[in-house]
């Protein structure tokens, strides 16, 4: 393994999990859930909100992907097929991102928590996830442990920016 190689743990959660689009699914679901608690939505009506606009952006992702990888660059030899994995390989942390929000709404709608916390928590839950998914892109370089927190706060910044979104408009 050379230095610029991630360790086994890094690469598998390579996957999707540390991605662009994971870290874009956790903003949008937040934004989401900013957006419906200022309408006083239940967590369900939220949850299918969350759902029915990440399979849109996941299937648009899909697209646009295996389009630009059909005719771009040194990719337009690609055949369609490959095209298309490759698309729905890298788009998959737009579902990962989401799940964690949307399975704290769940949460909510079935009532195993309060309906109203459920949002909040799924809130925190993406500050959470964010600060991860930061420090663990940090990781993947072989920073140093400070530039990985650091990595880690900045990238939660972006969840905390949405809770100041929904302490405002509240």
């Amino acid at each position: 393994m050379t230095e610029a190689e991630p360790t086994g743990r890094v690469r598998a959660m390579d996957a999707g999990f540390v991605s662009e689009e994971a870290i874009y699914a956790l903003i949008l679901v937040a934004g989401i859930i900013v957006t419906a608690g200022r309408h006083g939505e239940s967590s369900w009506a939220v949850f299918w909100t969350v759902a029915g606009t990440v399979v849109v952006f996941f299937a648009a992702h899909i697209y646009a992907g295996t389009l630009a990888h059909l005719n771009v660059g040194r990719h337009d030899r690609v055949e369609l097929n490959t095209a298309f994995r490759a698309s729905v390989r890298r788009s998959s942390g737009l579902v990962i991102g989401a799940a964690i929000p949307a399975a704290i709404l769940l949460l909510g709608a079935t009532r195993v928590i309060d309906d109203q916390n459920a949002m909040w928590f799924a809130l925190w839950a993406e500050v959470a996830a964010l600060a991860v998914l930061g420090y663990l892109a940090f990781a993947k370089r072989r920073a140093p442990v400070p530039v990985r927190i650091l990595g880690a706060v900045t990238t939660a910044l972006f969840g905390l920016a949405m809770i100041g979104l929904k302490v405002i408009i509240h």
